[in-house]
């Protein structure tokens, strides 16, 4: 572990924007399926599987979030991540949500990005136990690193050949 001029000890908290806090509620919570409280009439905690939380903040003329800030949230397998994007694209319309781009292989996963109602940015990935913990255990990497192709074989969950 390095040293560092602050003694954090947890990275506890993000924030996201809504522009409707009723509908970002039922959204969070009866499609994404987050744990949801409400903590003033400006603002909701939400949380799933972890003790990391999210702030929810009503925000006037939220701007869309870019690709690059995405959320993530983790199901088990490659088929998952593909019902995850029928469904998303099934009730897209209900939700809000858009520019739902196609599943695909991406820096060790198999996932999907769409944007909510909010223009929050999702991702939908597989991955295993730990989340993204397993990238940690390799160390720094250098060249394309997690963007190398074949990278996602070094994942703990990745199969080994039965031939040999």
């Amino acid at each position: 572990m390095k040293t560092s001029t602050l003694n954090t000890r947890f990275l506890s908290h993000g924030t996201l924007g809504s522009k409707d806090l009723e509908a970002t509620r039922r959204f969070y919570e009866e499609f994404l399926g987050l744990e949801v409280v409400r903590t003033s009439h400006v603002s909701l905690m939400v949380r799933l599987g972890g003790n990391h939380v999210y702030a929810v903040v009503l925000t006037k003329n939220k701007e869309p979030m870019p690709r690059c800030y995405h959320n993530g949230l983790d199901v088990h397998t490659d088929a998952e991540v593909d019902e995850a994007w029928r469904l998303c694209t099934e009730h897209a319309e209900k939700w809000g949500l858009h520019d739902i781009q196609k599943p695909s292989e991406r820096h060790g996963t198999y996932s999907f990005l769409f944007w909510d109602g909010d223009d929050n940015a999702w991702e939908i990935l597989s991955n295993p136990a730990g989340g993204y913990t397993w990238i940690f255990e390799q160390g720094d990497l250098e060249g394309r690193g997690h963007f190398e192709k074949g990278f996602r074989q070094k994942r703990p969950d990745a199969r080994t050949d039965e031939a040999g």
